[in-house]
């Protein structure tokens, strides 16, 4: 059986890692590059580098701290942030990354996931969406959960696969930071949809959630998450050995 993979995510902001309730009240936390590190030798199977307002702010990613991040990091990267070019995508896979993660270039553009794919594999090409209940329906936001799009989330994360995206980071904006538990419903509709890894992202508040999303949905392949690592409130070799005494496979 496939190991679960655990992937702490740093979410940067003017070259410091942050952390908010619904995308909402930002705070600093650490530098990324020694975060990086932590995380890298503590167990984490991979990690994420979000830049989350080079997309609402119109600039590219920045690169000096991603590449002094991936120097320290000995674990699979991915990166996302204002990705809305090829070039884009070359820029970060050249810094260190070995995935890159677009949300709001594909929305702009959705032929971009077609075009990353053709020339860097579909392995390379991680579709982020964020996703919030508008009336009922999973709507698709932008720009770091500023705006809604009027997607259906399903729908657009159909079309991103069929386009190309090897792997899908579904973020619940109702969940993030809440705490509560991962968004289970939102987490099953997407599964159920596509045939490709999915991570779950976005409520992550103690080890038993990180078990109950693996036992209830077992398509999910990955579980991300942010301020329970970064604060300390769950040590990842702690989460590990728990996943397996639950039959759950985890790299230890």
């Amino acid at each position: 059986m496939i190991t679960k993979r655990i992937i702490p995510c740093l979410d940067v902001r003017d070259g410091q890692v942050v952390k908010g309730v619904n995308f909402e009240g930002l705070r600093n936390i650490s530098s990324p590059v020694e975060l990086a590190k932590f995380y890298s030798r503590c167990g984490a199977d991979e990690l994420v580098f979000y830049d989350i307002t080079a997309s609402s702010d119109g600039r590219k990613l920045f690169t000096d701290i991603l590449c002094e991040t991936a120097k320290n990091v000995f674990i699979p990267l991915t990166v996302g942030g204002g990705i809305n070019t090829v070039a884009d995508f070359d820029r970060v896979l050249k810094c260190g990354a070995d995935k890159v993660s677009v949300n709001s270039g594909a929305i702009r553009n959705p032929d971009l996931i077609g075009e990353a794919a053709k020339l860097y594999g579909d392995q390379c090409v991680v579709l982020s969406v964020d996703v919030k209940r508008v009336d009922g329906v999973f709507r698709v936001f932008a720009k770091g959960g500023r705006e809604n799009t009027g997607l259906e989330a399903i729908e657009w994360i159909k079309r991103g696969v069929a386009n190309g995206a090897g792997e899908i980071v579904l973020n619940s904006i109702d969940t993030d930071g809440v705490k509560q538990g991962f968004d289970l419903e939102m987490l099953e509709a997407v599964c159920n949809a596509v045939n490709v890894p999915v991570i779950a992202s976005g409520g992550a508040g103690k080890i038993e959630d990180f078990i109950t999303l693996f036992k209830t949905l077992p398509k999910v392949d990955a579980g991300l998450a942010a301020s329970i690592f970064h604060f300390g409130e769950v040590a990842i070799s702690d989460l590990k050995n728990e996943m397996q005494k639950s039959g759950i496979p985890a790299r230890i």
